[in-house]
C-alpha cells in the first residue's frame, strides 16, 4: 500500500496535509506526453519517490494485465485471421501477373505515344521549312519584279533583250510630280532620289535571302546594271548643274543626299571635285 509522507513528528497535524490522488490513465494519454514534465507536474504532490515508483510499476502491471486479458479474449479471432489467409499467395501471384501485364500495356501506349510524337515533330519541322521555302520564293519573286520595274523606270537592256520603253507611262504621275523640278538639266531630284531608294530596296531584299542564293547569283549582273545606271544619272545631274540660284543648290543638296544613302559620298566628291576644274 502506498506510503505517505507527512514531515517530522514536531510539525503541524497529520490532518492537515492533503492525501495525493490516485494517477489518471488521462495523464499519459496526451499527445505531446513527456515524462520530465509529468513529474515536473508532481511537485505539488506530497508523496515520497519510492511511493511513487511503487504506483507506477503497479499501473503498468494493469496495463500489461490488460493487454493480456485482450488477447485471450481475441485469440479465437486471431486464429480465423490466420485461417483466412491461408492460399493468399494464389491471389497474390495472380495480382502480380496482372500488374506484370498492365506494366507490359503501359509501356506499349508509352512506345506508341513515343513515335507519334516524333512523327509530329518531324512534321512540324518539315511544316516549317515548306513556310521557310515559300517564303524565300515569294521574296524572290519579288526581287525579280522589282528589277524588271526599275529596269522599265530607267530604260536599261534586261538580260532577255527587251527594255523598258512600253512601261514608261508607268512613271506618268512622277512625271507630273517632278514637272516643277524639271528643266534643261536634265532628270529631277526627286525622280532620281526614288530610283535610287528602289534599288536599295532591292539590294535589302537579296541581303534578306542571302546573296549565295542560285536565283540571286544569277541576277547580280543585273543589279549591277541598275546600279551603274542610277549612278550614272546622278552624276550627270551634277555635271549638268550650270548657275549657282538657290534652286540649284536645293537640288545640289538632295543629289549629294542621295549618293550618301547609296554610300557613294566619294563618288559624288570626285565627280564636284572634276566639275570644278573643268569650270
Amino acid at each position: 500500500m502506498p506510503k505517505f509522507y507527512f514531515g517530522d513528528s514536531d510539525s503541524s497535524s497529520d490532518t492537515d496535509l492533503p492525501y495525493p490522488q490516485p494517477l489518471t490513465r488521462a495523464s499519459f494519454l496526451t499527445p505531446t506526453f513527456s515524462p520530465t514534465t509529468f513529474l515536473s507536474s508532481l511537485r505539488n504532490r506530497h508523496q515520497t519517490l519510492e511511493d511513487l515508483r511503487s504506483e507506477l510499476r503497479a499501473r503498468s502491471q494493469e496495463l500489461n494485465k490488460e493487454l493480456l486479458d485482450l488477447v485471450n479474449e481475441n485469440y479465437q479471432d486471431f486464429l480465423l485471421l490466420g485461417s483466412s489467409l491461408h492460399g493468399g499467395e494464389e491471389k497474390v501471384e495472380e495480382v502480380r501477373v496482372g500488374l506484370l501485364g498492365f506494366k507490359r500495356d503501359v509501356e506499349g501506349l508509352k512506345e506508341k505515344v513515343e513515335g507519334r510524337r516524333k512523327e509530329v515533330e518531324g512534321l512540324v519541322e518539315e511544316r516549317k521549312r515548306i513556310r521557310s521555302d515559300v517564303q524565300v520564293a515569294r521574296s524572290l519573286l519579288e526581287v525579280n519584279e522589282r528589277i524588271g520595274e526599275l529596269e522599265h523606270r530607267l530604260m536599261v537592256v534586261s538580260s532577255n533583250g527587251e527594255d523598258g520603253k512600253e512601261e514608261e507611262d508607268a512613271d506618268f504621275s512622277d512625271s507630273e510630280e517632278d514637272s516643277e523640278e524639271e528643266n534643261q538639266d536634265g532628270v529631277s531630284a526627286s525622280r532620281l532620289k526614288r530610283h535610287a531608294q528602289r534599288y536599295l530596296y532591292i539590294r535589302r531584299l537579296v541581303d534578306r535571302i542571302g546573296p549565295s542564293h542560285p536565283f540571286l547569283v544569277k541576277q547580280e549582273e543585273r543589279i549591277l546594271r541598275l546600279r551603274q545606271t542610277v549612278l550614272l544619272d546622278l552624276g550627270n545631274a551634277l555635271k549638268q548643274m550650270s548657275s549657282a540660284s538657290d534652286e540649284d543648290k536645293a537640288r545640289l543638296m538632295k543629289i549629294l543626299g542621295v549618293y550618301r544613302d547609296m554610300g557613294e559620298s566619294e563618288e559624288a566628291l570626285k565627280i564636284v571635285k572634276e566639275r570644278k576644274r573643268s569650270a
